[in-house]
């Protein structure tokens, strides 16, 4: 019954995934925005909602590794699975317009979340500022992503859905539902069979409950680089890691602050700052993603994996 709940969970996140695309990209199409901005925001909004719902859950049950784990080992799979996978198939190109500001504000969050987890809590106070930032994020992206005056949008705009601005909505909500139903049924029963060969908690948040809840971020990157639509694809990368730590970091330490155990900073912060340094030839230099460096990058993540484990079986260690 896992196996089958998991294989229904992994249909869900096919179908949702190239819906969510086409009706975000129809919507980018109608409104003549930058498809960046759609990634940045509809898309990674969408694709988020697992991390959110798995977080808060786990803050109020007093698990605040595997809250925490949750949210690193998912900004460390979004960059290296969630484009390094479908670059395997296709090669993703970058050099839009937008990349770099949003890549160094990612680079900023991120040492942001290392900086307020130096105390060994994050409380309610960095929450606030957390969420204040998310606010500051939201507004510039908008102001300097929406151009009513742009030229045709997007590298193959007839990707998009052709219809009106109501079924196009239509699509992003059935495919936003059919996403987080997926990623949930996946992640539970992955997170069944690990609790049944004895995975400690923060192992599983770093990895089966990160990757899980990345899920949906690589169904429909996986259908944006599929469409042509690289944009979206880096974009929705981008635009989870920092809702990641900005949107569901913030508002889970408002609801409960979260301990940070030594092991965040021994290993996992470090990684997941390394996978983000990983793109700065890809962004500065407007390098694209090929074959090669998606293998590279997901063969990163496997051995990043395998160590996790091989460290949460070692005596001793573990939560």
């Amino acid at each position: 019954m896992v196996y089958f709940t998991l294989l229904a969970g992994l249909v869900a996140l096919g179908v949702g995934g190239d819906l969510l695309v086409r009706g975000a990209v129809g919507i980018s199409n109608r409104l003549r925005i930058m498809p960046l901005l759609v990634g940045l925001t509809i898309v990674s909004l969408c694709t988020s909602a697992p991390e959110l719902v798995v977080s808060v859950d786990a803050a109020l049950a007093g698990a605040s590794g595997l809250a925490l784990g949750n949210i690193v080992g998912s900004n460390t799979a979004n960059v290296l699975v969630v484009l390094g996978l479908p670059a395997m198939f296709t090669t993703i190109s970058a050099g839009q317009d937008g990349l770099r500001q949003s890549f160094i504000f990612m680079i900023v969050v991120s040492l942001t979340l290392v900086g307020v987890s130096l105390d060994g809590t994050i409380g309610r106070t960095d929450g606030g500022m957390l969420v204040a930032l998310l606010a500051f994020f939201l507004i510039y992206s908008v102001w300097t992503g929406t151009n009513k005056n742009a030229r045709a949008i997007g590298q193959n705009p007839q990707s998009g859905g052709r219809g009106g601005i109501g079924g196009l909505l239509l699509f992003v909500v059935i495919g936003a539902v059919g996403l987080a139903l997926g990623g949930r049924l996946a992640t539970d029963s992955a997170i069944e069979i690990a609790r049944r060969w004895h995975v400690a908690d923060s192992a599983i948040g770093l990895t089966i409950l990160a990757l899980g809840t990345s899920l949906p971020e690589l169904a429909a990157g996986i259908s944006a680089a599929a469409r042509g639509q690289h944009a979206v694809a880096i974009g929705n990368v981008l635009g989870s890691n920092i809702l990641n730590i900005l949107f569901i970091l913030g508002v889970v330490s408002l609801i409960a602050p979260l301990g940070v155990t030594p092991n965040f900073f021994a290993l996992d912060y470090w990684v997941m700052l390394a996978a983000a340094a990983a793109l700065v030839p890809i962004v500065f230099l407007a390098r694209s993603i090929g074959r090669a460096t998606g293998a590279a990058m997901t063969a990163a993540y496997i051995v990043y994996v395998l160590f996790v484990y091989q460290l949460s079986a070692a005596p001793g260690v573990g939560g």
